[in-house]
């Protein structure tokens, strides 16, 4: 089996670089970025600068691309945005559509013309508990999905800075393997305790202990692994049709941070991780920041304030007055642990905006480019591409932990090895 990869909603590459850095034999054979109403595709753009172009699709919204003209691949990654996934009968067909712009069809689209024999996703950890209305319901359309194309699932929640990253970054990983996979076939050998704690995917790259009991829940399931890719992709679902439809309106369950899924059944836990000790911030700071990114004197005052604890007074639009509040963020953040989560607003003056002390001189200041990039395991100076410097913070702000990725990359390798 060859190490390929298809990489969807790449943003710079993070899944890319984090795989060749595990192996130099992860051959990507197509990707696709594109910003919605952006005109200048910065995120395309530096993942061309350090790679080259595929074709002409590449930097086109993936939803209006052909899935049965995207080369076979052995891997299928992303980090896709959390979004509703609610599922409605479609007007059109038997089959099924899904929250108009939702880019989790594409991703299902792609399965379904493609069938690659392992899947490896990242979202935000509150895909587990969306939407607040139903919670759980979006990653049960999910599961429902892999389960009908015959595909089981694992996933865990990871904070990068439970295993050795300089950040404190929340995100849920999913890995998906084909069923008819050797590896597919091991995991129906395991015990549900076995695959959680030694034998399943996140096991080996995120060592863990469980913290609690076992739940779990079988979702309703027509076996669609048989039917014929492009019936599914022109005419939907078929007899599988009502499936996804009663977990939209109906599914609810309280997901852990950790499971797996199988043939169908659930099951779940939490999990505790097994920590590693994170870099501290001191450790990526840069000795050489740019005056530019010093807090100015006429500017404190508004940082204070923006960090510091609130109780305001206010009107909702219905007139019901209420008091807002919140607590107090460290002003300058502490260089002796791991960063905040690094969001797209970094370098704006904004609550959630990094500000240290400088290592050097003392003085407080921003974050540079540089160090959003260490943030994120990437190398110096990769969004330095041509685009405005806000964008490559929102980037880096996009962007996953590479690291995290490279050691999944490592359990893949092994995997995809002991394949035929």
């Amino acid at each position: 089996m060859q190490k390929t990869v298809c990489e969807l909603f790449a943003g710079v590459g993070g899944f890319r670089l984090g795989l060749q850095h595990s192996s130099p034999q992860w051959e990507t054979v197509w990707f696709s970025q594109w910003e919605p109403g952006r005109k200048k595709q910065w995120a395309h753009d530096c993942y061309v600068k350090h790679w080259g172009d595929i074709d002409e699709r590449t930097g086109q919204d993936i939803a209006s691309v052909d899935k049965t003209a995207i080369p076979d691949h052995t891997l299928l990654v992303g980090g896709f945005p959390c979004q509703n996934y609610s599922v409605a009968a479609s007007k059109s067909s038997k089959g099924i559509e899904g929250e108009k712009g939702a880019l989790w069809w594409s991703i299902r689209d792609t399965l379904i013309a493609k069938r690659p024999p392992f899947v490896l996703l990242e979202n935000v950890d509150r895909l587990l508990k969306s939407p607040a209305s139903q919670r759980g319901r979006d990653f049960g359309v999910m599961l429902t999905c892999f389960a009908q194309l015959g595909y089981s699932v694992e996933w865990r929640v990871v904070n990068a800075a439970d295993y050795g990253a300089a950040q404190r970054r929340r995100r849920i990983f999913i890995f998906a393997c084909n069923n008819r996979t050797r590896h597919g076939a091991a995991m129906g050998l395991c015990t549900a305790e076995d695959l959680l704690l030694q034998d399943g995917f996140f096991a080996h790259a995120f060592p863990c202990t469980i913290d609690g009991s076992l739940r779990t829940e079988r979702i309703p399931f027509h076996d669609l692994s048989n039917v014929d890719p492009l019936t599914l992709l022109t005419t939907g679902d078929e007899d599988g049709n009502n499936d996804l439809l009663d977990i939209s309106r109906q599914f609810a369950f309280p997901f852990e941070n950790s499971g797996f899924m199988m043939n169908g059944i659930i099951h779940t836990c939490s999990t505790v991780p097994v920590h590693e000790p994170p870099t501290p911030l001191r450790q990526i700071a840069v000795q050489d920041a740019d005056q530019r990114y010093y807090i100015s004197d006429e500017s404190m005052g508004k940082w204070v304030y923006l960090k510091g604890a609130k109780r305001i007074d206010r009107v909702s639009k219905s007139g019901h007055a209420y008091v807002f509040s919140e607590g107090p963020i460290a002003f300058p953040d502490p260089l002796d642990r791991p960063s905040r989560t690094m969001l797209t607003s970094e370098s704006s003056l904004n609550r959630s905006t990094h500000v240290i002390a400088d290592p050097v001189t003392g003085r407080l200041r921003l974050l540079t480019p540089v160090e959003a990039e260490r943030l994120q395991g990437f190398d110096d100076e990769w969004t330095n591409t041509g685009m405005p410097e806000k964008f490559r913070y929102f980037c880096m702000g996009n962007a996953l932990v590479v690291p995290m990725i490279e050691r999944m990359g490592t359990v893949l390798n092994k995997i995809i090895e002991a394949e035929p």
